[in-house]
């Protein structure tokens, strides 16, 4: 979790059956199975080209950016190249994980538009906000604080024909002052204007159940993190349906929970080349989720 923080401050910011079958129809995308890049940060800058025609390979249809900068791009390519060669491998991009810190603390616009012009031109819908500096939520009034101003960002991403999106962690489940940062935002922040991407495996990790969210607050989840948990160590991620998360239970409520796009994330590898792995994940999405 801090990792992820400080890399992109530093970036720029049926075998189950045809009892299951009816279930995991409620899953079925349009859109087909997307990757969060994040997976393969240590390879993306080495040859982002090559990494971009690796993941459509290995069955992706779509792909959730991170970590632009004006002055960097994509991993050296501006947005219009980096929307040419998703284009050329006939990918997709509904989304890009962008820190509007500067944005949330002094309220300066200059990040958040560079964020905002990215993502026009790459073709995104939701700009989503991976994480937050935690001195930013302290209190509760902060928690509301923060909510107030996640519902003016997405006002002015309306503006744009975009829409804020939030991915969790596990630290928004601290209770503070009878509350959580969590409940605060599901409750603050308007439905219209902002749309949740749920992080499965964080919300497994913090010891809640994904689908009493879903039944609390119906269609609010635009988007999910498939990370899947390492069964002998639940620090650890491993390839979707190798793990001890009950995905097909989990999926088989997004139609309840509004999923428009499932995103595939595996934040680590365990004696598997990542192409390979990511592959596999891939595989079992379509074949046994039927997404």
């Amino acid at each position: 979790m801090t990792s992820r923080r400080t890399f992109l401050a530093q970036a720029g910011i049926v075998s189950a059956g045809m009892v299951l079958a009816p279930q995991l129809l409620l899953a079925k995308s349009k859109n087909g199975v997307g990757l969060q890049l994040y997976s393969l940060r240590d390879q993306l800058p080495k040859d982002p080209k090559g990494v971009i025609a690796k993941i459509a390979k290995a069955g992706y249809s779509e792909v959730e950016t991170f970590g632009y900068s004006k002055q960097n791009g994509f991993w050296g390519l501006s947005a219009k190249e980096f929307s040419t060669v998703l284009k050329a491998n006939g990918l997709k991009t509904p989304s890009g994980h962008y820190g509007i810190d500067e944005f949330f603390g002094t309220g300066k616009m200059d990040e958040f538009n560079s964020y905002i012009e990215a993502a026009k031109i790459i073709g995104q819908t939701y700009i989503v906000i991976p994480g937050l500096n935690h001195d930013f939520i302290k209190t509760a009034a902060d928690f509301n604080s923060i909510a107030d101003k996640m519902n003016k960002a997405a006002a002015i991403c309306k503006t744009h024909g975009l829409k804020l999106g939030y991915h969790n962690h596990n630290f928004e489940w601290k209770e503070t002052e009878g509350t959580t940062f969590y409940d605060t935002i599901l409750a603050k922040t308007d439905p219209t204007l902002v749309s949740m991407e749920m992080d499965i495996y964080w919300v497994v990790r913090a010891g809640h159940d994904p689908v009493k969210i879903f039944e609390k607050h119906p269609g609010r989840f635009a988007m999910v993190h498939v990370k899947d948990m390492d069964k002998a160590n639940n620090e650890l991620n491993t390839e979707i349906g190798s793990g001890s998360i009950d995905f097909k239970t989990i999926l088989g409520k997004a139609q309840l929970a509004g999923i428009k796009h499932f995103i595939v994330e595996q934040e680590n590898f365990t004696n598997i080349d990542p192409y390979k792995s990511i592959a596999q994940s891939s595989a079992y999405m379509k074949n046994s989720l039927h997404i």
